[in-house]
């Protein structure tokens, strides 16, 4: 019986995980992708316009921290002029957003 409850746990968690990673893949396609690129290269034609970073990159990996990833997601960029570089994720939980920082990640080669 104890057997049978673990396995179940554990089909479900990784069913959640799942879930969640393919949310965050859908997320990134409708909110980051248009700049960021489907590849997060940032080698679209907007993304090119404002330079930005390359997510495959592994210093800029290494230079990425989640809580300012986080911040930039939930709040959005502006430059020093105030002029808005990156509009805030709209209608996205903060899981949502933590699920968003996490599919970045996966782009480190």
């Amino acid at each position: 019986m104890k057997k049978i409850i673990i396995l179940a746990i554990t089909v479900g968690f990784a069913a959640a995980m799942t879930a969640a990673a393919a949310d965050a893949k859908e997320n990134w396609e409708k909110n980051c992708a248009k700049c960021h690129g489907a590849d997060g290269k940032g080698q679209t034609k907007m993304g090119q316009k404002l330079g930005i970073k390359d997510y495959t990159d592994p210093k800029v990996q290494a230079e990425l921290k989640d809580d300012q990833a986080f911040k930039s997601i939930k709040e959005g960029l502006k430059d020093k002029e105030g002029k808005t570089l990156m509009k805030a994720a709209e209608g996205l939980s903060d899981d949502d957003i933590k699920a968003l920082v996490q599919y970045v990640r996966s782009f480190k080669p």
